[in-house]
């Protein structure tokens, strides 16, 4: 069974050893975290399918760190859900206009939680990342984690394949060797930036083939870092 995974991030861990047993039960699996620096390095991580966000929490509020999820554009996407006990219609308000997906107050039923958590990921269903992105001849396949080109398949290292993923997953941005680190990488693996540069140089050449030569996809954005961009695509 493919379990959607949900963030709970709560200072109380009463709150969040409830929530994981209803949650469970529900047949969800459960991921925790307790102040926002915790819960941001478990989105970079674990990318959750929701979250469950309370509003106070120590090192900073529940609202800061839904600024930084809605302002990264990797993480825009995952739907949020505020847990709060601040019931004043400015509080709710600033909290949706921010980018909350739904709010619940507390105290409130774990039943009436998981019919709003299973509300939202159907709504948000249609917008999940696809298995198989392709860009010329270019096919990535997420569920086999193959590469062909061509029609041909293309011999390439698993952490080439991720950068190959997350570049044509989030194509034409730019992104700075530590935003690739955190989300290539993860937020607790501590490692130079030029490994980066490594692996860049190693899927370029898993892109050139005696046929075929896709390596300029992989842009590099002088003072920033590098690109995935379809301009790249060989003149035919």
């Amino acid at each position: 069974m493919n379990e959607r995974k949900v963030l709970i991030v709560d200072d109380e861990f009463a709150i969040r050893d409830m929530l994981r047993m209803a949650l469970e039960i529900a047949e969800f699996r459960c991921l925790e975290a307790e102040n926002i620096h915790d819960a941001f390095t478990q989105v970079v991580d674990e990318r959750p399918d929701i979250i469950l966000l309370d509003w106070m929490l120590p090192g900073g509020s529940g609202l800061e760190l839904l600024r930084r999820l809605k302002r990264n554009d990797t993480t825009r996407d995952i739907p949020v859900v505020m847990l709060t006990a601040k019931t004043a219609e400015d509080n709710v308000i600033q909290g949706l206009d921010v980018g909350a997906d739904d709010y619940i107050t507390k105290p409130f039923a774990p039943r009436e939680l998981i019919a709003r958590i299973k509300a939202l990921l159907r709504r948000v269903a249609g917008g999940d990342e696809e298995d198989r992105i392709q860009v010329a001849d270019l096919v990535l396949d997420g569920e086999s984690r193959r590469i062909f080109l061509a029609d041909e398949p293309v011999d390439m290292g698993p952490t080439e394949f991720n950068l190959l993923q997350f570049f044509m997953s989030h194509p034409e941005r730019a992104y700075t060797r530590n935003q690739l680190l955190d989300q290539v990488w993860g937020a607790n693996v501590y490692v130079e930036e030029r490994t980066v540069d490594v692996h860049i140089r190693r899927l370029r050449k898993a892109l050139q083939t005696p046929e075929h030569d896709y390596s300029d996809l992989i842009q590099t954005v002088r003072g920033t870092g590098y690109r995935f961009s379809s301009r790249g695509v060989p003149a035919r």
